[in-house]
């Protein structure tokens, strides 16, 4: 963690910000307007990993997004991000040893909680009062953001293990997005009549159930299956694979951004090929209407 170099004060906030939901956002939007009133600067101080791959590895949880695209997500909403090597000895501060790194090192005057957020060593044992408390005894205001019932980066992930994608939409305030590499396949899909862009994503992102999707590949509308190909061979790894409605160009090697816009139904395995390529017809159908086309 580095020393605070301009000396100017700031108000600051703590978290893994993973997904930056709604909930995340209304944290953003106190942070700065709490900042514009006092003349502070804002400023987010996240980590380069999720907690508990530190904490209890065998918890962590698959990521709604990388760390990249998270802090571009928090500097776009106008706040500057602090990303801090989660170690085990971060790991091990208490809540007051925090403050005082924040106060110390970051010229932090306040801190805004998010309403059920915690954090220190010792903060599963902390209540609400005792944030203030400790924020007196190391003189830092300490703020709570208004509570947002229901939204969190837990149900987020429930509602994609569903296949929910939908209600992750709603949660997060936008589709969840799948970035990734194009890269090669069976090229069966070629060989139906609905070539397809292979996505390989990072391996610690979280896909959604396995199935078929409505969604936009770049924003060009795309029929998405996400499953191990049970009518070519079942058992195969899982593959996320797209179809871009209308287009005839070339995507291998590229980068490419999926986003999901509603579910149109669970992976299956068919009798014959023939078969496979009149139900993508048909997916392909489903899939406009979803996409409004």
């Amino acid at each position: 963690m580095k020393k605070n170099a301009d000396g100017n004060g700031k108000v600051v906030t703590v978290g893994t910000f993973d997904g930056v939901h709604r909930g995340h956002r209304e944290v953003l939007r106190t942070l700065k307007e709490y900042a514009a009133s006092h003349g502070l600067q804002p400023l987010v101080i996240t980590f380069d990993r999720h907690p508990l791959e530190i904490v209890a590895p065998e918890r962590a949880p698959k990521l709604l997004q990388s760390r990249e695209e998270r802090d571009e997500l928090i500097r776009s909403a106008g706040v500057e991000v602090e990303e801090v090597a989660f170690t085990p000895e971060v790991c091990s501060l208490t809540a007051k040893e925090w403050m005082e790194v924040l106060r110390d090192r970051y010229g932090a005057k306040a801190l805004i909680t998010g309403y059920d957020n915690k954090f220190g060593s010792d903060g599963r044992h902390l209540a609400p009062s005792d944030y203030l408390r400790l924020g007196e005894e190391t003189g830092l205001t300490v703020e709570t953001a208004r509570e947002l019932p229901g939204v969190c980066s837990t149900f987020i992930r429930r509602a994609l293990e569903g296949g929910h994608v939908k209600a992750a939409a709603d949660l997060l305030g936008r589709e969840y997005t799948l970035k990734g590499e194009v890269v090669n396949g069976r090229h069966l899909g070629r060989t139906l009549g609905f070539p397809t862009a292979n996505i390989k994503p990072s391996h610690n992102l979280l896909l959604p159930l396995k199935g078929v999707y409505a969604a936009r590949l770049n924003g060009m509308p795309a029929v998405v299956n996400i499953g191990d190909n049970p009518t070519i061979a079942s058992g195969s790894p899982v593959t996320v694979e797209a179809h871009v409605i209308g287009f005839e160009g070339d995507l291998y090697g590229k980068k490419v951004t999926l986003s999901f816009a509603d579910r149109i139904r669970d992976e299956e395995r068919f009798d014959s090929l023939s078969a496979l390529k009149e139900q993508i017809g048909r997916d392909k159908d489903v899939a406009k209407k979803m996409l409004g086309l």
